[in-house]
């Protein structure tokens, strides 16, 4: 059964908080334990099924890239005691998402579509077509809403707003610059293509720390390199590995997460046919097979691999 919700009691826990598919627990004001749940959201609306080894699949995907990226940023990974969970230094985030974009699609696309030639600040060119690489990657950031919807804002916005601090802000761009460039070369040996991609950050004791999950196909949109330049030319769509496939699956539903708006029902074919998506970008990103944690009760596994961690590090 799909993990959607926990609610563990830990040794030393002082607080929880659940998230649109994570659930974080506080242990000791000092370290975070964040469970990756089966949970799916699209629109920033959580869909009423649960997708089964969608959380193991984006927790062993995100602890390879933070492994992978640790030379360019320190991160908040310490050890990931269960596969669907990732145990790491407990930061105050800051509250900005860093999106950064190589190509001209999904929300951005919608955007320019509309007619908006100015996106977070960053000015657009006439003429461009949907999945067309900008000549340099862009960063649109996002505002990070405790709940609801994230809103673009611009770089003026953050430093008028004193939401980070000049000095922070250089580095978080410099940092999200060279991430995707990392994610770029890596997904480019896969023949994918890393299209956009958001990094969050947070500080502990002075320094800015990469946290939550990286270059996973919930926060990430891959296109397959094979094909690219020739779908583009006859504008067809792309071939990618993202979560779009839910969202365009929501949109033929009548479903765009706006106000009043519920989300339809999952019958088992969709909520099967999403698993073995997520199943197929695991692979197709890593290069690895799969392979299913088929334990009896996952919820009991949990709870003592992160009791354990706890004990060896509190």
């Amino acid at each position: 059964m799909p993990v959607t919700s926990t609610h563990f009691s830990f040794p030393h826990q002082k607080s929880f908080y659940r998230g649109k598919v994570r659930d974080m627990y506080n242990i000791a004001d000092k370290l975070l334990l964040m469970i990756a749940t089966d949970r799916i959201s699209a629109f920033d609306v959580v869909l009423p099924e649960g997708i089964p080894y969608k959380g193991q699949i984006l927790n062993q995907i995100a602890a390879r890239f933070l492994d992978a990226t640790a030379d360019i940023v320190p991160n908040w990974k310490l050890d990931t005691p269960d596969p669907m969970v990732t145990a790491g230094i407990l930061c105050e985030p800051f509250k900005v998402e860093m999106v950064i974009r190589g190509y001209l699609c999904g929300h951005a696309w919608r955007e320019y579509k509309k007619g908006k030639r100015v996106i977070c600040g960053v000015e657009l060119p006439e003429g461009l077509k949907e999945n067309q690489a900008f000549p340099r990657p862009i960063i649109t950031p996002t505002t990070k809403a405790a709940s609801g919807h994230d809103e673009d804002i611009s770089k003026e916005e953050i430093l008028e707003r004193n939401i980070v601090s000049p000095e922070d802000y250089n580095l978080l761009e410099k940092y999200t610059k060279q991430l995707f460039q990392r994610g770029t070369e890596m997904a480019a040996r896969q023949d994918l293509i890393l299209v956009d991609t958001k990094y969050e950050f947070g500080k502990a004791d002075g320094t800015i720390y990469l946290i939550d999950e990286i270059h996973t196909p919930d926060s990430s949109r891959y296109f397959y390199a094979k094909g690219y330049m020739e779908n583009l030319q006859n504008n067809l769509p792309q071939k990618q590995l993202s979560k779009e496939f839910v969202r365009e699956w929501l949109m033929e539903k009548g479903f765009r997460g706006e106000k009043g708006q519920e989300a339809p029902e999952m019958d088992e074919a969709i909520v099967n046919k999403i698993s073995e998506r997520y199943i197929e970008l695991f692979e197709k990103i890593t290069g690895e097979a799969f392979f299913k944690t088929n334990d009896s009760d996952t919820l009991n596994r949990i709870d003592k691999n992160c009791k354990d961690f706890i004990s060896r590090n509190i």
